[in-house]
């Protein structure tokens, strides 16, 4: 049996309902008039039954939102905070079905918790409207499970876990769902200062600079997310070993970032980039001023700044207006001189190793005066930048008797007809170079990263 309806906004306009080739009309509409109290009871009768008809096809017909709730407002957000604060190890927490409404920042400082929805698009935390709190939910604690449910329009970032050990984020969609604004939340999912850490199959929508970050963290498995419409779509930040494969990042402004920043104590390397799917990534910038990813240029496909030990392999990266992959330095950056540098920090991208990629389109409408001039000095107007776009900086300790990097710290591509840039940025672009054999080299393959128990 299949039931077709279309939502009644009013009783009144019940007689606007049809199913099939039967109408209900309005009872008032009679041929004939008869005036006795058994009429008039009739009538009203009558008139009771449409306005319940009416209302329960309207019910029928509704769909869950984001302001739905079983609860009224605020009743369910203070029942959930509850739970998080009187939360002991071990514990569940279900996120029931439907849009609950929060106004305020949500916290839990206990370990050993679960936070379980019905999932990404049925159990939904909506911020809207967010009166208090920096994050939606603001997590400090270790072997922490998160999973089936959405975080959206929240007024700072939407998830944040901090400083823990274990964590699994599943399947958690955070969204604002007015589309890439400045104003919105910076980012999305955000955990930093993580040890062992398992985010998969998750969606981020609509943050103004990451949709997906990960910060300062160690042994990490970013895997079969989507990032769209964001600054950057997914970003790893001075961690080290983390290994990003399955995803999908398009209609950011940058698909996948893997960034060094100067004024953090922990130094990034070794992260591995793989079976990926990088494209379109053509947003304009909506970032804040002053933040590192305002200076992300729109078209930015897989973007390498002050990095080390980075593989990049096995991805389909495609139709990135700027490159399909950006190699820079710290030099290069809006935020050069604006920050200190952490004793550890080295502003160069070194030991970087890129092959058996699959590049198409790309290159063809850069972001920035500087670089469209470039590319059509170079390539004329239908040309496009080559697959790799490299500023060209080098740290001079490191160079050999030719002034080319060491074999050790090359920038290495062997990806077929793929190849680099050189802008030479240091001296104004002065030599701009594509194809150098210097590029033509490997580098030993970095290990898998292994997620220890209980996650491995």
């Amino acid at each position: 049996m299949k039931l077709f309806c279309r939502c009644i906004a009013t009783a009144s306009s019940v007689a606007e309902y049809r199913t099939g080739p039967i109408a209900v009309s309005n009872v008032r509409d009679y041929s004939f008039t008869i005036n006795s109290p058994e009429l008039s009871r009739v009538r009203n009768l009558s008139n009771s039954l449409i306005l319940v008809l009416a209302l329960v096809l309207s019910s029928a017909c509704s769909k869950p939102s984001a302001t739905d709730s079983a609860n009224p407002a605020g009743e369910y957000q203070k029942l959930l905070q509850t739970q998080l604060i009187q939360a002991k190890p071990g514990d569940v927490i279900m996120i029931p079905e439907g849009g609950h409404p929060i106004n305020r920042g949500l916290s839990l400082n206990v370990s050993g918790v679960t936070l379980r929805g019905a999932g990404m698009d049925k159990s939904i935390l909506s911020f809207k409207g967010q009166l208090q709190g920096a994050e939606g939910l603001l997590v400090n604690a270790s072997d922490f499970t998160i999973e089936d449910l959405a975080i959206e329009d929240t007024a700072g970032d939407g998830l944040k876990i901090n400083e823990g050990r274990n964590i699994i984020i599943r399947r958690v969609r955070t969204e604002w769902t007015n589309g890439p604004d400045e104003n919105n939340g910076a980012y999305g999912i955000y955990p930093v200062q993580i040890e062992n850490l398992l985010l998969e199959e998750s969606v981020a929508i609509g943050a103004s600079d990451a949709g997906l970050y990960v910060g300062q963290s160690r042994n990490v498995v970013v895997r079969n997310n989507r990032a769209e419409r964001n600054v950057a779509g997914i970003e790893i930040e001075n961690t080290i070993s983390a290994d990003v494969y399955g995803n999908t990042a398009t209609g950011n402004t940058g698909g996948i970032l893997v960034f060094n920043m100067p004024d953090l104590p922990q130094p990034g390397h070794s992260t591995r980039v793989y079976k990926n799917i990088v494209s379109g990534n053509n947003t304009d910038n909506f970032g804040a001023e002053g933040t590192p990813v305002a200076s992300v240029p729109a078209g930015s496909g897989i973007v390498i700044n002050s990095n080390d030990l980075v593989e990049i392999f096995d991805n389909d990266i495609a139709d990135n207006d700027t490159a399909n992959i950006i190699v820079s330095s710290y030099y290069a950056t809006g935020y050069q001189g604006t920050r200190e540098l952490a004793a550890a920090y080295d502003p160069y991208p070194e030991t970087i190793y890129i092959y058996n990629n699959r590049f198409s389109g790309g290159g063809s409408s850069p972001d920035g005066l500087d670089l469209k001039a470039l590319k059509v000095a170079m390539f004329g107007l239908s040309g496009r930048i080559p697959d790799v776009l490299w500023d060209g900086y080098v740290n001079p300790d490191k160079l050999d008797a030719n002034g080319k990097l060491k074999p050790e710290f090359g920038i290495c591509v062997n990806n077929g007809a793929a190849e680099v840039l050189n802008a030479d940025l240091p001296n104004g672009s002065d030599n701009i170079v594509v194809g150098d054999p210097q590029h033509r080299c490997e580098h030993e393959k970095l290990p898998a990263v292994v997620l220890t128990p209980p996650l491995g």
